[in-house]
């Protein structure tokens, strides 16, 4: 057993074209360390719907130059199978640490499978490769970045000519070619054929953000930003000049990229701590909005003060900002979320007379929407101009939930003033997630399946009216690993994260409001209803 664990290791360390990995991986045969050898070499990195996604390091396990070729060589393959094998793929990349390595080995694999390549000019919002595939009429494009992750991970995106992330059966047909690539020698890989984007691209990127703004509206919201150690301040910035917004305060420690994220642990909004800076600074200078960005700029994150603090708005409330703000200027075409999203959306699209879907987690299905005019996701993904991106925009976003503070301002009224507005319209609308991260993976396994096996009849004394397996499909969804459940005034989802080791459970309940007195006591039971939720789902699942 050993013996074949080291002759693997050993091939790998022969073909691994990166000095870096090649020594970590040679200081692990040399010491014999057969339990992070089997780690490293258990397996290969799954491609699926999200790509690539993992820790850096040697073997098939990690992300690595080695693992990266191959991932381009089969996408290679696949669009050469698919006939588009004279056309362009554009590369995008983040500053993470080997993110620039992974580009270029793609842009080299691309060039030598005869394909043209292209790479953006630099480290750049994962929203500008998305609008570059669409405007320079790609066949495909790939991001090297692994989003929100901790520092020690990469991932590699793939998009197909639509301007979208892939869905099934793409993902297993390239997963099929990468398994075919049996060694990298047979990969040719050049060193030069490719072209290196110029401004060009970014130029035309931001003229489209001006569009996502009402042209007449006010814009005096002042802000506080923070970049979040990642790519998003220059194009913000850019984006913020060009609409005419007062210039956004910089939480200076998080403002340039460091692949490190040395302020954070979690370079995610949603985590705790993460917006902690971003705080003291609007404690510092009163802005109407604090606005965050992840790493990759595909996300955007909202804060308001709430009373005497600041406090983050969970992505469903700007997601109904957002909503709300488009059907009173005008906007028209269907609105889409995905299934662990609020059901307040679908109530705003009702009311305006606009059509409304619901698709699996993730923007690879929620851009396939037929006639998508607004797309969101509670995990602070937006989707505001889905004929520039279709994909999540942290950038475009936070233009328009600027905008929107800006025309609240200029009422003498607030975005929570909004959101008191809508829950006295449509019923409050409380989310709240559950969210376990794990070491062992085979725990998550366990917690469906006690789940599956023995489904609770009730959650917080409110009975399950209906109880789906997400894995048969439904009418209008694909089959997904998931449970939904309906209690009468609640809704809960329970399903593996697609990119972090967590198991994730999103809940939702909804309390009629009559009218804007009684919101205080609509909140208190909303908030005692999602904590007994909690604790009971907690019980029944194991966790």
């Amino acid at each position: 057993m050993h013996d074949e664990l080291i002759a693997r290791a050993k091939a790998w360390l022969a073909e691994d074209p990166d000095a870096e990995t090649r020594d970590e991986l040679a200081e692990l045969i040399d010491a014999g360390d057969h339990a992070e050898l089997a780690a490293r070499f258990s397996g290969t990195l799954q491609f699926g719907t999200a790509g690539l996604r993992g820790e850096l390091g040697a073997g098939p396990m990690r992300m690595n130059r080695s693992v990266v070729i191959r991932a381009a060589a089969g996408l290679a393959a696949y669009l050469k199978a698919k006939g588009r094998g004279d056309g362009l793929v554009v590369i995008g990349y983040d500053a993470r640490h080997k993110s620039a390595d992974f580009a270029r080995d793609t842009a080299a694999v691309m060039t030598g499978a005869g394909l043209r390549a292209a790479l953006l000019p630099r480290p750049l919002p994962t929203p500008v490769l998305a609008f570059a595939i669409r405007h320079l009429g790609a066949v495909a494009g790939v991001e090297v970045t692994a989003s929100h992750n901790p520092p020690r991970d990469n991932g590699y995106k793939v998009y197909l000519g639509d301007g979208s992330q892939i869905v099934p059966p793409a993902d297993a047909e390239i997963a099929a070619e990468i398994d075919a690539i049996t060694t990298l020698t047979a990969v040719p890989r050049p060193d030069a054929g490719w072209d290196t984007l110029d401004d060009s691209v970014l130029e035309a990127y931001l003229a489209r953000t001006d569009a996502v703004l009402a042209a007449d509206s006010p814009r005096i919201a002042r802000t506080v930003y923070t970049a979040m150690h990642g790519v998003g301040k220059d194009v913000l910035l850019a984006a913020f000049a060009r609409a005419g917004f007062p210039e956004p305060v910089l939480v200076a420690e998080q403002a340039d990229p460091d692949p490190d994220f040395p302020t954070i642990a979690f370079p995610n909004p949603e985590e705790p701590g993460a917006m902690d800076l971003a705080f003291a600074k609007a404690r510092e200078t009163d802005p109407d909005l604090v606005i965050a960005n992840d790493p990759d700029a595909d996300r955007c994150a909202a804060a308001v003060k709430d009373g005497t603090d600041w406090r983050m708005l969970r992505g469903d409330e700007v997601g109904a900002l957002l909503a709300a703000h488009l059907v009173s200027r005008g906007a028209t075409g269907t609105f889409a979320e995905s299934i662990v999203s609020s059901s307040l959306l679908g109530r705003i699209a009702e009311k305006a007379g606009l059509p409304y879907e619901e698709t699996l987690t993730g923007f690879k299905w929620i851009a396939r929407v037929e006639g998508l005019r607004y797309g969101y996701e509670e995990a602070l993904g937006y989707c505001v101009d889905p004929d520039g991106v279709r994909d999540k925009d942290g950038i475009t976003a936070a233009l328009l939930i600027t905008e929107l503070a800006s025309q609240l301002k200029s009422e003498g009224r607030t975005l929570l003033d909004l959101l008191d507005d809508l829950a006295v319209e449509h019923g409050l609308h409380a989310t709240d997630q559950l969210s376990v991260r794990v070491q062992d993976l085979s725990l998550i396994a366990a917690a469906m399946r006690r789940l599956r096996e023995q489904p609770p009849t009730a959650l917080a004394g409110l009975p399950i009216t209906k109880s789906e397996d997400l894995t048969q499909g439904t009418d209008t969804l694909p089959p997904t690993d998931g449970l939904r459940y309906t209690l009468d005034g609640a809704r809960v989802i329970v399903r593996p994260s697609g990119t972090e080791p967590k198991l994730k459970c999103y809940l939702e309940v909804v309390v009629p409001v009559a009218a804007h007195a009684d919101l205080p006591a609509a909140r208190a039971r909303a908030t005692d209803l999602l904590a007994s939720i909690k604790r009971d789902l907690s019980a029944a699942a194991g966790i």
